[in-house]
């Protein structure tokens, strides 16, 4: 059995425990409420925010989707927190506070998307092939084609999120990205 915080095991969540859950909820709360602040968001929206993440958090423990965790409750739930926050601003068109580290996104990304995503779908030969060569990127690019065709940032928030100084340096850099990509795709296939 994996430990996760106080000692609480994936099969404890899995068989439903209301005092556990309310204890998890009500042990995270305020931290992320306060985590959040950064953000710039109204208090409300952190509220319904936190509640969100949480109900995604139940939903995955319940029906399966979550197996075992590489890190704490609280980390998993400040995870799905931080998308959420970012789907807020992208939809409230706010921008990213200018020293927000994108490394925190980058590094728990690959646990969010596993532990969000629907049901597995069969792939079609050309999805296998593209996340068989995406991880072969390197970081940089991993993270602005990320950005601009999953999360769907515009240039300009691109700009404002990240290390780049203009328009066509992300243009540029993503049109390398793609030709990179697209290569090792064709050469392999």
């Amino acid at each position: 059995m994996h430990r996760v915080q106080n000692n609480i095991t994936i099969e404890d969540l899995k068989e439903g425990s209301d005092l556990l859950f309310k204890n998890i909820y009500e042990d995270n709360r305020d931290k992320f409420l306060n985590f959040a602040k950064k953000y710039n968001l109204s208090q409300e929206d952190n509220i319904d925010v936190y509640q969100d993440a949480y109900i995604i958090f139940y939903n995955n423990v319940m029906q399966g989707k979550v197996q075992e965790f590489t890190s704490s409750i609280s980390t998993y739930l400040f995870s799905i927190g931080k998308y959420l926050i970012f789907d807020k601003m992208k939809k409230n068109n706010k921008t990213i506070n200018p020293d927000f580290d994108l490394s925190i996104v980058r590094e728990k990304e690959e646990l969010v998307d596993s532990e969000l995503e629907m049901e597995q779908q069969e792939l079609t030969t050309e999805q296998i092939l593209l996340k068989k060569y995406f991880v072969t990127l390197g970081k940089k690019c991993q993270e602005l084609l990320t950005l601009f065709y999953y999360r769907g940032f515009t240039i300009k928030d691109i700009i404002e999120a990240g290390n780049y100084t203009s328009e066509n340096v992300v243009k540029s850099a993503k049109s390398r990205c793609m030709k990179t990509l697209k290569e090792r795709i064709n050469t392999k296939e």
